[in-house]
């Protein structure tokens, strides 16, 4: 009895993917189908079959099954020419030159199938050797997508831009290839001038009206903005679009990643909430927004969001950086554990990098550190990656190297009082740099008046040379404008110095009061109740211990900026 071959086509278009599997097995073990006789539907039936599994996620049997049917699609031609004559009546012969009625076969649709499964399980040199046995020629919309994909992960970036470009030019809404193609460094000219040249006609169409096409052009120029770390334009380029697309969950998302790498926490905080009030299944980025949760060192809502992750998709690698920053406070191993995993789900996922190297620095490995956010800036070059690498370098007494990796920062971002910042920490990190370091300090100031970071690091290295007075003067000018609890521990510790213990007490309570788990004021009220006690709290050891410390707290404060 012959298994109707229609039936899991209909099965396949309907979705349903376990019974065309298993009435797929029926199809290719039926005896009506003679392999020797009928290669031709044998191999259709496979590939039918291997649908079945790729569309269940059995990807290693999906590949053995095209491979399979490829095998006795390869056949065919032969017979054709050979012993077919005899093994087939006449009545089933045709004077056509496919007259196996091999037609319903696409060899090269059949091996991006068997890449995409390559692909799925991150072989990323197997899918590649199947795309290339495909033509350029032949290559449609999702070939070409899947080929850029696959040259960009081998670190072949002129073949992925090629392939990228060609995406745009069968249509110039691949959002994704725009992303890419800025991140690897096409200007917004290139990236536009690809539209005109779509050759299907009702694609094209809207870009013959300029209004239509004027927010794809925005949303491009906003995307190689980011990419050359033109924070400020590109922001203000994406707030242009959110005002004819309101709500629009895609552009909140990209606002709020670039304010998380900024330093302007609150607005991010405040976007990543908007977009999960409209849509509280959202998982995209949602890791960046745990990580600003763990600064603001709200746990209850780090909580909350990580149970919601985990109940949406644990799979995700967002949601294992979710579960690495929740874990940090509780162990660090176990959090590193889960940072790692989100890199072998995805490799190429930034914050899991940026949140290992982070772990390993305060895990006193600054050499592993370094690698991790060398893997991060390999991806995308962006202010935490270079903040990562000036402290990981300056954790490992290798001053050049964090210098280099400054002044690498400051010529990529040269607008940017973070990077201005960066410099100033590498110089104030030994005594003979520290008028270079204060002049970096200030310069930063001038660029961006509000840079907490910046008058923190100018303060610590007016109390390092003594001048407590000018040190106070500057923390009070900033009081007045910003309820910041590390404002607050600064002022306190240079009261302390100076033995004004009521005013240092002041200034504890009211850091404790804005942030009740901030280490440091723990730490130092702690400290500061032994002295009005008249204890000695400088133990040899301890005070050393404190001293790592203190250090350790100025830096997490000013990646936290």
């Amino acid at each position: 009895m012959e298994i109707p071959k229609d039936q899991i086509a209909t099965l396949l278009d309907h979705g349903l993917y376990s019974s065309a599997q298993m009435l797929g097995c029926f199809l290719v073990s039926s005896s009506a189908v003679n392999a020797e006789t009928s290669p031709h539907l044998k191999a259709e039936n496979l590939i039918l079959l291997g649908d079945a599994l790729f569309r269940e996620r059995e990807y290693r049997r999906a590949i053995h099954t095209y491979k399979q049917g490829l095998q006795y699609y390869k056949i065919v031609p032969k017979q054709n020419s050979t012993s077919s004559r005899s093994s087939l009546p006449a009545s089933n012969r045709s004077s056509s030159p496919n007259s196996f009625n091999i037609s319903a076969i696409n060899e090269n649709e059949v091996k991006y199938k068997i890449a995409s499964c390559h692909f799925a399980l991150s072989e990323t040199k197997a899918a590649l050797v199947e795309m290339e046995g495909i033509p350029s020629k032949a290559r449609n919309l999702q070939m070409s997508l899947l080929m850029a994909k696959l040259y960009r992960n081998s670190r072949h970036n002129r073949g992925a831009v090629a392939c990228y470009k060609e995406c745009l030019r069968h249509c110039p809404y691949v959002i994704e290839a725009i992303t890419a193609l800025a991140e690897l460094g096409a200007s917004a000219k290139d990236i536009i001038s690809l539209f005109a040249q779509t050759p299907n006609r009702s694609v094209k169409a809207p870009f013959d009206h300029i209004d239509s096409s004027r927010w794809l052009q925005r949303y491009v120029e906003a995307q190689c903005c980011i990419a050359s770390n033109d924070y400020r334009g590109g922001l203000e380029l994406f707030a242009e679009l959110l005002q004819r697309f309101p709500n629009n969950i895609h552009i909140l998302l990209e606002i709020a990643k670039v304010e998380a790498i900024i330093g302007k926490n609150d607005e991010a905080i405040m976007n990543f909430e908007k977009v999960r009030l409209i849509d509280p299944y959202i998982i995209t980025y949602m890791d960046e927004y745990a990580i600003l949760l763990k600064m603001k060192c709200d746990y209850p809502k780090l909580n909350q969001l990580v149970h919601d992750l985990l109940s949406i998709d644990p799979t995700r690698p967002e949601v294992f950086v979710a579960l690495s920053v929740l874990w940090e406070r509780k162990d660090e191993r176990g959090a590193l554990s889960y940072a790692e995993k989100s890199i072998r789900i995805d490799e190429r996922h930034i914050p899991g990098y940026i949140m290992k190297g982070n772990l390993l620095l305060s895990m006193k490995r600054p050499e592993a550190a370094v690698i991790a956010f060398r893997g991060a800036q390999e991806l995308r070059p962006d202010l935490r990656s270079y903040q990562g690498l000036v402290h990981s370098y300056l954790a490992s007494l290798k001053v050049k190297e964090a210098l280099y990796a400054a002044r690498e920062a400051m010529k990529a971002m040269p607008q940017s009082a973070k990077a201005l910042k960066l410099v100033g920490d590498v110089h104030a990190s030994n005594a003979g740099g520290r008028e270079k370091a204060k002049k970096f300090y200030e310069s930063a100031l001038r660029l961006e008046p509000g840079y907490l970071g910046a008058a923190l690091a100018l303060a610590e290295l007016h109390i390092i040379e003594g001048r407590n007075g000018d040190a106070v003067s500057l923390l009070e000018r900033y009081l007045k404008d910003w309820a910041d609890d590390s404002l607050h521990v600064k002022l306190a510790q240079v009261f302390a110095a100076t033995n004004m213990l009521q005013e240092a007490l002041s200034h504890y309570e009211a850091a404790l009061r804005i942030n009740s788990q901030n280490e440091a004021a723990k730490k130092g009220l702690e400290r500061l109740e032994k002295q009005m006690k008249g204890v000695d709290p400088d133990a040899p050891e301890e005070d050393e211990e404190n001293e790592v410390e203190d250090v350790d707290g100025d830096q997490e404060e000013a990646d936290l900026l």
